[in-house]
């Protein structure tokens, strides 16, 4: 039996992405195979195909891309039990040092791989829980004192300071710091960006361009901001240093606007500030698998959504022309990429 896949066997642009007609893979002992149905496309996808994160090296003679995805379990091998056929799923981390991601009709798994999904989750919302959903669990669980783990009334009485939060990782933290209790207050570039960081929950909306940043945030929170999930850690680190309260926490997952910053040693000093970096692969599995269980409370509890009515608009591409998805998510799209693949 043969399967539709998207695959590159060289690193470099989108154009390096080909429709390739591969045999459907069998699961071996603790594994699983998914029939896949969207496939989620992150920054994190496209840095790895041109090389930018892997030194330009190709890790395999050929990958198939991108990380996340939702789907039905189709296959199970040896020693599974809890995700038997006909099961509605979401993949997570499907091509860390693996050849095959969610780009393809069936991708097989191992089963930590492979969460259940929610009986009220759509597809699509599957296909943004992995890098967005857990990425942003993390930084809202790294500051001194926790919590460690997010549910309602975890995060009350802190302030959190979203950068870009219109962005996928950006619409998943201001989802579930509201859902945890926190106040939420996020940077934007446009009043279009504005609109949609509010449908998510943000409580305040600060405009960088039109106003100055720093003081409005003062203005709302006299006493500082406790964690900033930060995604422009070079453009923003002035900001940053400026709202941020005692013992306030800087959690980093990505390096728009630049990779190196020049910050202030004695005010953060001082102020007894904590800068987190994070990535999702590398992070400890106890945070990886917390993450997991309490994104699918929020999901059950219906504190994250995906469209535009969310906050979350989506863009989506039949699977035969992901070079193009990979080229919207690269070009800055606002909101979410998707892949039909059935």
């Amino acid at each position: 039996m043969g399967m539709k896949a998207i695959a590159y066997s060289q690193t470099g642009g989108p154009e390096v992405l080909g429709l390739v007609e591969r045999p459907v893979p069998e699961p071996g002992p603790g594994e699983v195979r998914v029939r896949v149905e969207v496939s989620g496309v992150n920054p994190t996808d496209w840095k790895s195909r041109s090389g930018a994160t892997t030194g330009g090296r190709l890790p395999f003679p050929e990958v198939v891309p991108n990380q996340d995805g939702a789907g039905i379990v189709d296959a199970v091998g040896p020693d599974v039990s809890g995700l038997e056929p006909g099961r509605r799923v979401w993949l997570w981390e499907s091509a860390w040092q693996r050849p095959t991601g969610t780009a393809q009709e069936y991708t097989v798994l191992p089963v930590r791989n492979v969460v259940p999904l929610p009986d009220n989750a759509s597809f699509d919302l599957g296909a943004v829980l992995g890098v967005p959903g857990m990425t942003a669990h993390r930084a809202l669980t790294v500051a001194e004192g926790g919590p460690s783990r997010l549910a309602p009334g975890a995060l009350d009485g802190r302030a959190v300071l979203v950068a870009g939060g219109a962005g996928a990782v950006g619409h998943a933290a201001i989802e579930l710091a509201r859902w945890a209790g926190a106040e939420v207050v996020t940077t934007i570039s446009s009043d279009e960006k504005a609109a949609l960081a509010r449908a998510a929950g943000a409580h305040h909306v600060v405009n960088y361009r039109t106003e100055n940043a720093a003081e409005a945030i003062r203005k709302i929170f006299p006493d500082g901001v406790d964690v900033v999930v930060e995604v422009a850690p070079a453009m923003n680190a002035s900001l940053n240093e400026a709202v941020l309260a005692l013992s306030g926490t800087v959690a980093v997952y990505a390096n728009n606007g630049g990779e190196d910053f020049t910050t202030t040693i004695r005010p953060l000093m001082t102020a007894n500030v904590r800068y987190q970096f994070m990535l999702l692969y590398t992070m400890p599995a106890a945070a990886k698998t917390q993450a997991i269980e309490d994104i699918n409370a929020a999901v059950t509890a219906g504190a994250l959504r995906v469209g535009e009515a969310a906050g979350l608009p989506l863009h989506r591409f039949p699977l035969e022309r992901t070079a193009d998805a990979h080229a919207a998510v690269e070009a800055g799209a606002v909101g979410k990429v998707l892949i039909d693949v059935r």
